[in-house]
C-alpha cells in the first residue's frame, strides 16, 4: 500500500496529469520496462489491451479521432516502436493527436548497452512524430508529457513520444503547474450553398468533409495531376481549404491546375502550405476561416453546377462483383453507422456506391500503410459508445493487425467486421498497367489464396459468417449490424 505521508513519485504526477487532460484510458500491449508504470494501476483508468503493437496504435488512432482529444499509448522499447511504426506514420499522416510512451531500461544500466535498451530512443520513431524525448532526469517526466500533450494537440495534430527509463517512474517528484476535427462541417455547407460551388475531397483524405449526396458534391479528386486538372477543368477559381489536395501517387506530367484558374489555400499545417505547388495561402485556423468567409457578401446569383452523376446499379452475379456488395451495404447499414475503411483495391467503387451524409460517418488512412483499419474501428467503437461501426477491409489488408478482432471480442463492442476476399491484393494488380505491365500480366507476390477469416475470428473467440452467394448478403448483412457484439462477415467475391 502506498503511504499517503510519502513524497509524490514521477508516476504519481503523470497519472495526475492525464486525469487533467481526461485521459484515463491507456492503450498498450505491456512490456517489461513498462511495468512500474502500472504498479497500483488506478482504479478509475482503464487499460486497452491489444495483442501487437501495430493494432494498439490503430486502436488509439480511431479513438482519438471519435472523442476528438489525444489518446495515450504505452508501448515497449525498441521492439515495441519498432512494431508500431506503420500505424504511427498512418497517424502522422492522419494528424491524430496520440501521446505515446515509451519504456527504457533502467538508467543504472543504460553506460552498459543492456538487453531491451533503446538506443537513441528519441530519435526511433522520427521523422513521424511532431515531437519527442527522453528526460534528462526523472523529475522532469511529467513536465515533458505535459509538454507532448500540447505540441500533439495543437494544429496540425499528430502523435508525439515520450521515452521514459524504468527506474524513472518511483523517483521522487514534487508536483508542478501544468500549463470536420475543426468543427466547420456546417460552415462548410453554407459557404458552398452561398456561392454555388461545386465541392471536391482531395486525394487520399482521412475522413468525409461533405455530405455526398448533396447536389454541389462532386467527388473524389484522384491522386493522379492529370486528373485532377481534369476534374477541375472549367473552374476559374479553386479554394482549398485544410485538405492536401495536390497528393500526387505516380509521376504526372504538365500544370496542377486548370490554365487560367487561380488558387488559394486555407490550412492549419505550415509544412503544407510550404509545399503547394502553387497558389496563395493562409495557415491558421480552417474554422475561423471559414467564418470569415461567411461574413463576406456573397457574389451575384450563379447557376449551379450539375449534379455528380449516380453509379450504375450492380446485379448479384457469381462470383458476387464488389459493386454489388458495396451498393448491398449502403442499403442496410443505416444513417447512424460508422465506416471505417480499409480497402485500397476497392477504393474507386466504395467513393460511388457509399454515401456518407454526416460528419464523422467515415475515416480511413491517409498514409497507405496497411494495418491501421481493423484496429482504428475498435477504438472508434470504444469512443463512440452506442454506435455501430463497421471495419470495411480487404483481405489483404486484415492480415496486417487482425489482433482487433480478439480486442473487440474481449470488451464486447459493436464492431462488424467486413473482409472483401478477393484472394488477391486487388489494387496492386490494378495498377500494375501503369508502370508497364501487360493487360493479363500479375505482378509477383499479388495472389492470396486460401485465407480463412472465418476460422481467424473463431480463433479469436469472435463469430464469423462468410457468404459467397449474392442473394444471401442483404439478410446476412442486417443481422450482423443489428447484434451488441463483434461479428466478422467474410464476403467471397470477385
Amino acid at each position: 500500500m502506498t503511504d499517503p505521508l510519502a513524497s509524490p513519485t514521477v508516476r504519481d504526477n503523470v497519472l495526475h496529469l492525464l486525469r487533467s487532460f481526461g485521459m484515463t484510458t491507456i492503450f498498450g500491449n505491456p512490456g517489461s520496462t513498462e511495468l512500474p508504470m502500472f504498479r497500483n494501476f488506478p482504479a478509475d483508468f482503464r487499460y486497452v489491451l491489444g495483442l501487437q503493437e501495430a493494432a494498439v496504435v490503430g486502436m488509439a488512432d480511431g479513438w482519438a479521432q471519435a472523442t476528438r482529444g489525444a489518446a495515450c499509448i504505452n508501448l515497449h522499447s525498441a521492439a515495441g516502436v519498432g512494431n508500431a511504426m506503420g500505424n504511427i506514420f498512418t497517424a502522422f499522416k492522419n494528424q491524430t493527436p496520440l501521446l505515446i510512451t515509451a519504456g527504457q531500461q533502467a538508467r543504472s544500466i543504460l553506460p552498459f548497452d543492456p538487453f531491451l535498451y533503446s538506443m537513441q530512443a528519441s530519435e526511433l520513431a522520427k521523422p513521424y512524430v511532431k515531437w519527442s524525448c527522453e528526460p534528462a532526469r526523472a523529475q522532469d517526466v511529467p513536465l515533458a508529457m505535459a509538454r507532448a500533450y500540447y505540441i500533439a494537440m495543437t494544429p496540425p495534430c499528430g502523435p508525439v513520444l515520450v521515452s521514459v527509463p524504468a527506474d524513472d517512474w518511483d523517483q521522487p517528484c514534487e508536483p508542478g503547474g501544468w500549463v470536420e476535427r475543426d468543427g466547420g462541417w456546417d460552415a462548410l455547407i453554407a459557404l458552398a450553398e452561398r456561392h454555388q460551388a461545386r465541392v471536391w475531397t482531395a486525394p487520399m483524405s482521412p475522413r468525409n468533409a461533405f455530405p455526398e449526396s448533396h447536389p454541389l458534391f462532386g467527388g473524389f479528386l484522384p491522386a493522379m495531376c492529370e486528373r485532377i486538372v481534369a476534374n477541375l477543368a472549367g473552374h476559374d477559381f479553386i479554394l482549398v481549404l485544410g485538405a492536401p489536395a495536390f497528393t500526387y501517387h505516380v509521376e504526372g506530367r504538365g500544370p496542377h491546375v486548370p490554365e487560367g484558374a487561380e488558387l488559394a489555400l486555407a490550412v492549419d499545417d505550415p509544412q503544407q502550405a510550404a509545399w503547394a505547388p502553387l497558389g496563395t495561402a493562409a495557415v491558421g485556423s480552417l474554422h475561423l476561416a471559414l467564418q470569415g468567409l461567411l461574413a463576406r457578401p456573397a457574389r451575384p446569383e450563379r447557376p449551379a453546377p450539375p449534379r455528380r452523376a449516380a453509379p450504375p446499379e450492380a446485379g448479384p452475379g457469381s462470383p458476387m462483383s464488389t459493386a454489388f456488395a458495396l451498393q448491398t451495404l449502403q442499403a442496410v447499414m443505416g444513417d447512424d453507422a460508422i465506416v471505417v475503411e480499409e480497402a485500397p483495391g476497392a477504393r474507386g467503387l466504395l467513393q460511388q456506391h457509399l454515401r456518407f451524409e454526416r460528419s464523422g460517418s467515415f475515416y480511413t488512412m491517409a498514409s497507405g500503410g496497411l494495418g491501421h483499419g481493423m484496429p482504428a474501428a475498435v477504438g472508434m467503437a470504444l469512443g463512440r459508445p452506442g454506435r455501430r461501426v463497421i471495419a470495411l477491409v480487404g483481405d489483404g489488408s486484415a492480415m496486417y493487425s487482425p489482433q482487433a478482432v480478439w480486442t473487440a471480442q474481449h470488451l464486447g463492442l459493436p464492431v462488424t467486421f467486413v473482409i472483401l476476399n478477393n484472394r488477391r491484393y486487388a489494387a496492386l494488380q490494378d495498377f500494375a498497367s501503369v508502370f508497364g505491365f501487360a493487360p493479363d500480366e500479375k505482378p509477383a507476390g499479388t495472389e492470396l489464396p486460401g485465407l480463412d477469416f472465418v476460422a481467424l475470428a473463431r480463433g479469436m473467440g469472435c463469430a464469423g459468417v462468410r457468404v459467397s452467394d449474392a442473394r444471401e448478403l442483404a439478410d446476412t448483412l442486417r443481422q450482423a449490424l443489428r447484434g451488441d457484439g463483434p461479428l466478422l462477415v467474410e464476403l467471397m467475391g470477385d
